[in-house]
């Protein structure tokens, strides 16, 4: 039992994986504190007959007993938490042993009681360890553990068990004599493994010396050794190579005299700091041979605690050439090389420097310039920007800083105020936008300039903010100036949010539709409903169409999204009539849709898809976006008109030009919007009366939408609406809530 136990806490995961030598000696060491364990266990049992079990529990629990000892004494440092496991486990075998023996010599009960505390011991000691090991056992103190324990332990187990033996009972039998005898073989083996070790561990010191004399002689560093008072103690060979620095020369001496004066206060303040404040080099100029100063940088390393070492460890390189390299990289890069102005990174760090002085950036687009170069060729191209660059020069004052900080965009930064500011931008516009004669062509730039103030800006924000006001000023037509302000910033950025996350919008399920019931004004019941696009975005929140289309026209995203409309309509209008109800669909398109090649045939695979009757569906059009291609249009929708599909005209607004393509437009359904349904004393009534009028003439059906009120339904029935739509008669919902809503008119359009 007692070896099992041992050899199962030996072998437990997370043992120390051990080289061939190093299970060797182990075994040894084990051997050697087991037979010495053995021949303790053997003389000090008494005199006489001694049961076999007795006898069988003294040589495996010497057995257990030093393989556990050894295992610890050698862990204890790496592994001291499992080096404590082990020694519980000793304890607990120790008790165990001491129960087997007591009671198979029949001892009274109170004899018995000599091993609670070692069992007690052995709890204990385990507890701890485990609690250390489940914490991750780090290590205790670096190195192996000292050897010598385990060498005298068992000399000093044997000797001291032999000596109590002499002195209690005085022969020895011939069986204690061989296991006394048999101490020493692993004494004599584990004193040869160590000289073996000690031979190897010279050879391996004497490589490592000769690699470091070689690494010290051919390195370019140097390597200074300074006591407490930073006087040198030491230099390498690079010293005498590299620095001119001779050893009787600088040996002795203190590291201040080798240094430039200006140097000298930063260079010792950084050595005088604690180690967890010390810079991570010394930047400082030193001495050479010939009187010269070089730029280095060193390292330090704070041996003196190591009693070996006692001293500062200075690793010296020489970076002349690379601080040289440096500034003019620093230069290079602060230039744009095209026009030899400052360029982007020069730019912000002009803005961080100059931070919180007031003053203004102007941010200027010359829109055109790169297509100059791709059309004329790129003499032409840089013919332009030379002109365009003296220009700017011309115009700004001598002490404005003049950017490059895209290939069409120029940046001035200014300490003039927010009025002089707009006059300068002024007076670039004018300039910029003057043509330019190249290989006898007329080149005129479009010209855009955005300001905002340095007082309270940082950099990039200086930059941006006058970004969004530059795009500003080319949404409201070139050749402009136009400042900053917050709900320009609000309105961009907002843009473009919806261009980043708009594409790619139907494949992530982010579309959604909700339904709007149109209803007869005469009966109050549900004849259709009109499908509305929402994008349900988790960062832009739900976008309505409104703020979406636009988008999706300037991103070409209109036709899938239409696509996507269309199918889920069209699939909710044939689960609506599954249940008998000849209910309408209405679907809003863009003049860019309507005006595709496939769109068409695209409305007829969808109704063939889903099996809806043509005439069930109505496709709508928003007056307002119709267009000068009027002609093309309608051909359009007379082709939506041959397939069966209705068609309406949404938004109407009763002009004059209005009333007059009215005539022209094959459409079966028009929708007017509430500022025709006035009050009956307001200017409004009669147009809606000439509105249905005309209507009824040309067989339209007219529907009332955005109906807030009951007055405003009252006021759409008296003029003659046909329908109605708006949050007075029904809000929009979702297909769910919609079919409840009809569910409500049984006998409704059945």
């Amino acid at each position: 039992m007692a070896v099992g136990y041992a050899g199962g806490l030996l072998t437990l995961p997370g043992h120390t994986r051990l080289t061939a030598r190093a299970r060797l000696r182990r075994a040894v060491d084990m051997a050697g504190l087991g037979t010495a364990l053995v021949f303790a266990g053997w003389v000090l049992l008494p005199p006489g007959e001694v049961p076999v079990l007795v006898r069988l529990v003294t040589v495996g629990g010497a057995v257990g007993l030093a393989a556990l000892l050894v295992s610890a004494l050698a862990d204890r440092r790496r592994r001291p938490g499992a080096a404590l496991c082990r020694v519980g486990a000793a304890a607990t075998l120790v008790g165990l042993a001491d129960l087997v023996v007591l009671s198979s010599y029949r001892v009274p009960p109170q004899a018995s009681l000599t091993m609670v505390p070692f069992l007690v011991a052995g709890v204990l000691l385990t507890a701890a360890g485990a609690t250390r090991v489940a914490a991750g056992d780090p290590p205790h103190g670096d190195g192996p553990a000292p050897a010598w324990p385990r060498v005298t332990a068992p000399a000093a187990v044997a000797a001291l068990a032999a000596g109590h033996h002499l002195w209690a009972v005085g022969d020895f039998t011939p069986t204690a004599v061989l296991l006394g005898l048999a101490v020493v073989p692993p004494l004599i083996g584990r004193e040869l493994i160590t000289a073996a070790d000690n031979r190897d561990q010279a050879r391996r010191l004497a490589v490592r010396e000769a690699h470091f004399r070689a690494l010290i002689a051919g390195a370019r560093d140097l390597i200074l050794i300074l006591d407490d008072e930073l006087r040198v103690r030491w230099l390498s060979a690079a010293g005498p190579r590299w620095f001119g620095l001779r050893d009787d020369e600088v040996r002795g001496r203190p590291l201040a005299d080798l240094l430039h004066p200006d140097d000298v206060p930063a260079a010792l303040a950084g050595l005088a700091a604690p180690a967890g404040a010390r810079p991570a080099l010394l930047v400082a100029r030193m001495s050479t041979g010939d009187g010269g100063w070089r730029e280095t940088e060193a390292t330090v390393s704070d041996q003196r605690a190591i009693p070996e070492v006692d001293a500062l460890v200075l690793h010296v390189r020489d970076i002349g050439e690379r601080r040289r390299l440096e500034r003019e990289l620093r230069r290079l890069a602060a230039v744009d090389q095209s026009t030899g102005l400052a360029n982007r990174p020069e730019l912000l760090r002009v803005l961080a420097e100059r931070r919180p002085k007031p003053g203004a950036l102007l941010l200027i687009d010359l829109h055109g310039l790169s297509a100059v170069g791709e059309r004329s060729g790129s003499t032409a191209g840089e013919t332009v920007l030379r002109a365009a660059v003296r220009r700017l020069r011309d115009v700004v004052g001598p002490h404005d800083l003049v950017a490059r900080v895209a290939a069409e965009e120029f940046a001035v930064v200014s300490d003039l105020g927010p009025v002089p500011a707009y006059a300068l931008g002024s007076r670039l516009v004018t300039a910029l936008a003057e043509p330019c004669l190249v290989a006898g062509e007329m080149i005129r730039l479009r010209v855009g300039v955005g300001l905002a103030e340095l007082a309270t800006a940082g950099p990039e924000d200086a930059l941006r903010q006058a970004d969004l006001a530059r795009r500003r000023a080319a949404q409201l037509g070139h050749n402009r100036v136009e400042w900053y302000d917050a709900y320009l910033e609000e309105q961009l950025v907002r843009r473009l949010d919806l261009e980043r996350e708009l594409p790619g919008a139907v494949a992530r399920g982010e579309l959604d539709m909700v339904f709007q019931p149109v209803l007869g004004l005469e009966d109050r019941l549900p004849v259709g409903a009109e499908a509305l696009l929402r994008w349900r975005n988790p960062a832009l929140g739900t976008v309505l169409p409104a703020e979406l289309l636009p988008v999706a026209e300037d991103l070409g995203l209109v036709g899938e999204l239409g696509r996507w409309v269309l199918e889920r309509a069209c699939r909710q209008l044939a689960e609506w009539s599954a249940g008998g109800r000849r209910l309408w669909m209405a679907v809003n398109v863009t003049p860019r849709e309507l005006l595709a090649p496939e769109f068409i045939p695209g409305v007829a695979a969808v109704l063939t898809a889903h099996g809806v009757p043509a005439d069930r569906l109505v496709v709508e059009v928003a007056e307002h976006r119709l267009g000068t291609d009027l002609p093309t249009v309608v051909a359009r929708l007379a082709g939506l008109r041959s397939l069966g599909v209705r068609t309406a005209l949404d938004g109407f607004r009763a002009e004059q030009a209005s009333l007059a393509q009215l005539r022209r437009l094959p459409i079966d359904l028009l929708k007017v919007r509430p500022h025709l349904v006035a009050a009956p004393d307001g200017p409004g009534r009669p147009m809606i009366d000439v509105v249905v009028s005309l209507g009824e003439r040309l067989g339209l059906a007219v529907v009332g939408e955005e109906l807030e009120s009951d007055a405003d339904v009252d006021r759409a029935y008296r003029a003659g609406c046909r329908y109605g739509q708006g949050f007075a008669l029904a809000r929009p919902a979702t297909a769910e809530r919609v079919e409840a809503f009809f569910a409500e008119f049984p006998s409704a359009s059945r």
